[in-house]
């Protein structure tokens, strides 16, 4: 998994760097179908935000986006977000197959 992260008005620390990639991560040991992440983490004023796309399956994307006034408390919300959003393609995607696989009498 690639994970490409930038910042908009301000710097990248290792510190935010490391713990971006160990969410994703995470993220990754649950869906081992998530390819590629790019992460923009921006300050606006007082509110820290953190946005990514992952592709998912292929070709598909996930995006989320989240805002808090600390930047890891947004990071967090933001892998949480992902986190849904990938159980839920997977869902689809496993009830569709069940749905076909059904065998009829």
């Amino acid at each position: 998994m690639n994970i490409d992260i930038s910042g908009q008005h301000m710097d990248i620390t290792p510190a935010l760097r490391s713990y971006v990639e160990s969410k994703l991560q995470k993220l990754k040991s649950h869906y081992d179908k998530i390819g590629n992440s790019h992460v923009v983490l921006s300050v606006d004023k007082l509110q820290q935000k953190a946005e990514a796309t992952v592709s998912y399956d292929g070709g598909n994307n996930l995006f989320a986006n989240a805002e808090n006034e600390n930047m890891y408390a947004a990071i967090d919300a933001l892998v949480n977000k992902l986190d849904r959003q990938a159980r839920k393609n997977s869902e689809k995607s496993n009830s569709y197959r069940d749905k076909t696989n059904i065998s009829k009498d």
